[in-house]
């Protein structure tokens, strides 16, 4: 069974949940970390998400984090890893569900507990609390066709093929575009997650003089806008994620119009309560906790006031605004900036 939340997110410049520094509770436990992507701001923030809940539990003795650009196999070695280190749970980012499978199943019999964090697995002793990735792309998606009138041509910016949470993506992109018969997509690629790869895709489709009326962007966003505004290319509507760089763009890039989609990093930091709470014996009814996300658009004045309100120039641009998740993490503002877990 699924749970589902209601993202109703901490932002950055408003007062965050609980605990203004470590909890009381007794340090006992380690935790792995498994993540497959550097450089992105994202998962940026959800690793220093992890680091700062572990820190604010109280709970937490040391991380073995794993962090850095690999595939499923490698992923896989980094998991293994951690179950010989013999931590008391992993929380994974997971490259590709049936490429560690046997992993989290080796975990799980090693009495470690497993948490999937943005992305599902298809492990069944393994927990899982994530955005809802098909809802995001769907409120994305509809929202761009609808102010695309419902025709016209979409530049189609995906994220890292095999990935779960692109493969959900791709599901909620095309409920949104079957529901929107007159939009076709004129050309789709996958950015990988990286800014640097999306501008030069963005970049190189411009090139190609092909129409197109609209860009759903899979998170890369701020420097697909860059793109637009340097090509001094018509400047259509854009989706993408609630980066704060992105934020900052809808409301102050003169003629455009956009929606940013929550998506918050700190699910890692969710992630960890998760783990923390099924080792100290209270299991979730559920196996799987779905975030749903909200829109924010520069074309209603409810979505520029939520622009407003969420916008945090102090955060890197890469950064979700939504640097906390109610009821799910207890860290500071400091303390996730800081990005320092327990001994650091």
């Amino acid at each position: 069974m699924k749970k589902i939340l209601t993202m109703v997110p901490l932002l950055a410049g408003a007062a965050l949940l609980a605990s203004m520094g470590v909890s009381s509770a007794e340090a006992k436990y380690t935790i792995g970390i498994s993540n497959t992507v550097q450089g992105n701001g994202w998962r940026e923030e959800m690793v220093c998400a992890m680091k700062a809940q572990a820190l604010a539990s109280g709970e937490v003795t040391k991380l073995n984090i794993a962090h850095r650009n690999t595939d499923a196999a490698g992923q896989l070695e980094d998991i293994r890893n951690l179950i010989s280190a013999k931590v008391d749970a992993i929380v994974v980012n997971p490259a590709d569900p049936a490429g560690i499978k046997a992993g989290l199943e080796e975990a799980t019999k090693a009495g470690i507990v497993v948490v999937a964090v943005d992305q599902a697995v298809t492990e069944p002793s393994a927990y899982i609390i994530s955005n809802n990735q098909e809802q995001y792309a769907y409120l994305g998606a509809k929202w761009l066709f609808q102010q695309m009138g419902g025709k016209g041509e979409v530049f189609y910016m995906r994220g890292a093929a095999g990935a779960s949470a692109d493969s959900d993506r791709d599901k909620g992109f095309k409920k949104a575009l079957a529901e929107n018969p007159g939009v076709k997509v004129a050309q789709e690629v996958f950015t990988g997650w990286q800014q640097d790869q999306a501008k030069q895709q963005m970049l190189s489709f411009l090139a190609t003089g092909t129409p197109f009326n609209g860009v759903w962007t899979s998170g890369i966003d701020n420097v697909i806008v860059d793109a637009l505004v340097e090509s001094q290319a018509p400047l259509v509507p854009v989706v993408g994620a609630d980066n704060a760089g992105f934020v900052g763009q809808l409301s102050s890039v003169k003629g455009l119009v956009g929606a940013a989609v929550t998506n918050p990093g700190s699910i890692g930091g969710a992630g960890v309560t998760l783990a923390l709470q099924i080792l100290d014996g209270k299991k979730p009814a559920q196996q799987t906790v779905l975030v749903d996300p909200q829109l924010w658009d520069n074309a209603t004045d409810e979505g520029k006031a939520k622009l407003k309100a969420a916008a945090d120039p102090s955060l890197s641009p890469e950064w979700p605004v939504s640097i906390s998740i109610p009821e799910w993490t207890t860290y500071t503002k400091d303390q996730i900036v800081a990005c320092k877990g327990p001994g650091e």
